[in-house]
Formats: C-alpha cells, structure tokens, sequence
C-alpha cells in the first residue's frame, strides 16, 4: 500500500501536465479499448498509457511491470470514487474552479505566460478548464473518499515504539543531512521620498490606462510582481481571504473593467483591475510597485544586524532573546527558529533551502552566526537577515532519539494504508471488477483478478 499511496500523489499532481488530446493516443500504435472497470468506472488503454507516460517523464520508478503498477493504482482510485458515489460525496463547483485555476496558475508560470500555454496544447485556456473538469472532480472526490476512510487513524507514542522497534536493521530509513536553523530579519524602513515617488508613478500609469492604454501592457512593461507581470497582472480567480484584507475589499467592490485608486497593502502599492467575478471568487489585473530602499537605509539595517550579531556573540544576549526582540518575522515569538515550510518541522534537507541561503550555512559551525545577507519578506519586499545554525544532523539511520516525528509520520502512515488496505478488501466482494486478458498476469497489490468477472 505504501507504493499505492507513492502513485496516487504522484498521480494527483501530473494528471494535468498533459492532456489526453496531446498524449499516447494520438500516436496512432493502440487502439483504445478498456482494461479495467470498477463498479461503473472503466479505464481505457489510452488513460493508462498517458499516466505512464507522464510519471515516467518525471522520473518516477514504476518497476519492472510498470502499466501493471498504473492500472493498480488507477483501479483504486476508480474504487475510491465508486464508493463515493454511493456514499453521495460531492464537492462545490467553486472548489473544482479553485483548483483549475491554481493549477493553471502554476502551469503558466512554469511555461512563461499564458499565450504560450495555449500554443502548447493547441487550445485555449478556456477549452483546457473544461477539460480539466471531469478529471479535478474525480480527483478531489476519491481524495475525499480517503480522508474519510482514514480521518480516525492516529498513532501513540507507544505504537511508533512498537513500529520502530518492529523493523529490521535493512528496513530502518537513513535520515539525509538535515539542519536546524533560526534567523533574525530586519525590515528597512521606506522614506518618505521614497513612497510618494511610487504613488506619483502609479497614479500616472492610472491615468493612462483610464485614457486608453491598456492595462495588461502596463502591468507587463512596469509591474514589480514577477508572478504576475507577464501574463499582463493577472491573479486568476481567487476567493475571499486568499488576499490581502485591503486588496481584496477593493477588489470585490469594483465592477469589471473599472481601475481603482491606489490601493496599500504589505506587497507595496497597486491599481486593480476585476476582470470577471462568480460569486465569491474574482479574477483581477493589477499593477504593482515598491518603494526602493535607499542604500543608505540599507546600510543602516545592515549595521544593526551586525552590531546585534556582534552583542550575541560577546554574550550580551542570546539569539534567541534578540529574535524576540529585534526581529521583524514572525518566527521572533519563537526566537527565530525557522519551520519547514515543506515538512511543517524544524529541519530542512539541503534540498529544502534556498541555494544563496544554503551557501552561507553550509559553511557554518553549530552557534556560529553569519553575516547580515539581504532576503525577501513573505510578500516579496527587501529585507536583510543573520542566520544561525541551532543543529547540524549528517546521514544517519533513523532513531528514536533524534528522528522521533519522523518515525512517527512513518508509523501513521503504516497504520492508515493499513486501514486503506483492510477497506479494500472488506469492498470488493461487492464492487464489479473487471480485468483485461492482458494483465491477467499482474502481481497486483490487491485481488483484482480474484473478483474480477
């Protein structure tokens, strides 16, 4: 099972890289036929085929029988959505647009705009929302399915002893290089000078749009958000409380087309633009712009970080008490110890980190703190920050001791494919499977054959 659940993330996130109109199918070698169904869910030759292909390209090891891998996988996730079905699951319109957008949004950015999306799959960004419909519904209904098989599942400390314990010495995972870090960031602060040039340059961009240029050229020639500048300012729908508080009241009172005034939030200073609103979710244009730091305010902040580094270091104060004190983040309740955004823990593997910050820590000693560096806040805007290393782990096998949350989310998720695995059997007696001839040979995880008809 654990491999299943391996596939079926895997599978949840590169369904939509490639269509099926852009996939096997049109290679003219198969012709499509099914070769599988569960309850009133057929799989065809074709999906199974595009799944391979698309996993495959994204390096993932299916083994030495990999479309018997893909059909197991894709025949328990027919069987997921089949008894959600039964079980009347459903999910709002608005979550699946939710979701098509977040996709696309991601997608866009990864191919560059949206233009040269559609010249890649040869369909508009409309054609390829509807689409993704049929597909994302299924998705989240099965994921939903799942949560529910497995929502009262949890694990005591005792059973994750009891898990450790259990293992053999060749099945204890080694635990990579991770490290543990805490940082102290200072925000500098924007002049005067500074903020009104900003807001005279945006109301000038304004006011040309409100005389007829247009605002998606603007946005792409002078906006400071690189997310959004080259698909011309573009948020895709978002639905209340995804944005800021003071973005977002004006975005939701204007009408399509009308241009705000300007508008302040922690990003800087915007105009907006709705394009298009269902109900509680708006797709708006904007164009944004920050004030630049002057280099004398940057080297005021990057002497008060040395000069904090430097009282740290005398032993005037712990990190962890200027943290509290000095720091603009809102790790400083914490004394700065930073949290994996990844993993939701307080380790980072040597792949989690940004490379320019992993190039400074990895030459630093355990308590050794770095040199004031410049970074970005949360919301895009200069910041500088020192940095610490609290604790270095190099590879090791896992123990108890050091790794207990790792083996602790090892040992829950044994016990839920435990439990997904048990549901399974206890559902196909009563479910109608069938299997092609073709894969009448398969070694799959769960009896298909045993119940197929």
């Amino acid at each position: 099972m654990y491999k299943h659940m391996q596939m079926i993330a895997a599978l949840v996130f590169l369904l939509l890289l490639m269509p099926h109109h852009q996939g096997f199918t049109q290679q003219n070698i198969v012709v499509d036929h099914i070769v599988g169904v569960v309850g009133s869910n057929a799989i065809l030759k074709s999906e199974l085929m595009d799944q391979k292909i698309q996993v495959q390209t994204q390096g993932v090891e299916l083994g030495d029988e990999p479309l018997c891998t893909m059909l197991d996988d894709l025949m328990f996730q027919k069987l997921l959505y089949n008894q959600a079905m039964i079980d009347s699951i459903e999910v709002d319109d608005s979550e699946i647009e939710m979701e098509i957008e977040r996709r696309l949004r991601f997608f866009i950015q990864q191919i560059g705009s949206r233009e040269r999306l559609e010249e890649y799959y040869g369909q508009s960004v409309e054609e390829l929302r509807e689409e993704f419909w049929d597909p994302i519904r299924e998705q989240i209904i099965s994921q939903r399915m799942e949560s529910k098989i497995t929502r009262n599942v949890s694990v005591t400390p005792s059973e994750v002893r009891t898990f450790f314990e259990s293992l053999s010495e060749d099945e204890i995972p080694m635990v990579e290089s991770e490290l543990a870090l805490a940082k102290i960031v200072i925000e500098p602060t924007l002049q005067v000078e500074e903020v009104q040039a900003v807001k005279e340059r945006l109301e000038g961009y304004r006011q040309r749009i409100i005389e007829g240029e247009n605002f998606r050229t603007l946005a792409i020639l002078y906006s400071d958000d690189p997310g959004t500048a080259r698909q011309g300012g573009e948020l895709g729908f978002v639905r209340r409380g995804e944005l800021h508080p003071e973005f977002e009241a004006v975005a939701f009172s204007l009408e399509p087309g009308e241009v705000s005034g300007i508008v302040e939030t922690r990003s800087g200073y915007h105009i907006i633009q709705p394009i298009e609103r269902r109900g509680e979710e708006v797709n708006v244009r904007h164009l944004l712009l920050r004030p630049q730091v002057s280099p004398e305010v940057e080297q005021e902040t990057i002497n008060k970080l040395d000069s904090i580094r430097t009282a740290i270091m005398s032993g005037d104060i712990t990190f962890r008490d200027a943290a509290r004190q000095y720091s603009d983040h809102r790790s400083a309740s914490s004394g700065g110890i930073m949290v994996n955004p990844y993993t939701g823990t307080r380790r980072f593997k040597t792949d989690e980190l940004d490379p320019n910050l992993f190039f400074v820590v990895d030459r630093l000693e355990v308590g050794e703190i770095s040199r004031p560096m410049q970074t970005a806040t949360e919301d895009g805007g200069q910041a500088f920050q020192i940095v610490t290393v609290r604790e270095r782990v190099d590879p090791h096998p896992a123990n108890l001791q050091q790794d207990y949350d790792f083996i602790k989310n090892l040992a829950l998720k044994e016990k839920k494919d435990k439990r997904l695995n048990e549901w399974v059997k206890s559902r196909l007696k009563g479910t109608y499977i069938t299997v092609h001839e073709d894969y009448e040979h398969c070694g799959f995880d769960h009896d298909w054959l045993k119940y197929a008809r």
